[in-house]
C-alpha cells in the first residue's frame, strides 16, 4: 500500500496530529534557550495551517519520569512557537482527557494548539497502547 502526500490529501477542516521533537534546552527561568528545533518545524506547520487544517502539536520535553514537573512543561515553547509564527498557539496543559477533547473538537480551520508534555505520563516512555488510543 503507498501512502499519499501532504500534497495529495485535502487537509481543509479535518483534525491533524503533528509530533514535533521540541525537546529545546530552556534558560534557568524558563525560557527557550535555542529555538533551532522549533524553526525546523515551522514549514510544515505553516503548510498544514495554510491549506484549513486544524493542528494539534504534541512533544516531550526532557525526562520527568512520568511527573508532573512545571519546570518541564512545553508552556514557554507554545508561547515561543506563537511568537515565531505570528499566530496564537493556545496552550493545553494536558495532553489526555476531557479538557484536551474539548478543545481539539473546537479548533477552526488553520488553528493551532499544543498540549502539555507526553513524558507527564509514565505510558508515553513505556509505549503504552491504552495512553496511545487516549492520544
Amino acid at each position: 500500500m503507498q501512502l499519499k502526500t501532504l500534497k495529495e490529501v485535502s487537509l481543509k477542516g479535518k483534525r491533524i496530529l503533528y509530533r514535533v521533537d521540541y525537546n529545546v534546552p530552556l534558560t534557568d527561568d524558563g525560557r527557550v534557550r535555542d529555538d533551532t528545533r522549533i524553526r525546523a518545524t515551522i514549514p510544515t506547520l505553516n503548510y498544514l495551517l495554510e491549506k484549513g487544517g486544524r493542528v494539534i502539536v504534541i512533544s516531550h520535553l526532557g525526562r520527568p519520569k512520568g511527573r508532573r514537573l512545571p519546570s518541564f512543561s512545553l508552556k514557554p515553547i507554545s508561547e515561543k512557537l506563537s511568537e515565531i509564527i505570528g499566530k496564537e498557539v493556545k496552550f493545553i496543559d494536558d495532553c489526555i482527557g476531557d479538557k484536551v477533547k474539548e478543545a481539539c473538537a473546537s479548533l477552526r480551520d488553520g488553528e493551532v494548539i499544543m498540549l502539555e508534555n507526553l513524558r507527564f505520563y509514565p505510558g508515553e516512555e513505556n509505549a503504552d497502547e491504552k495512553f496511545a488510543e487516549e492520544l
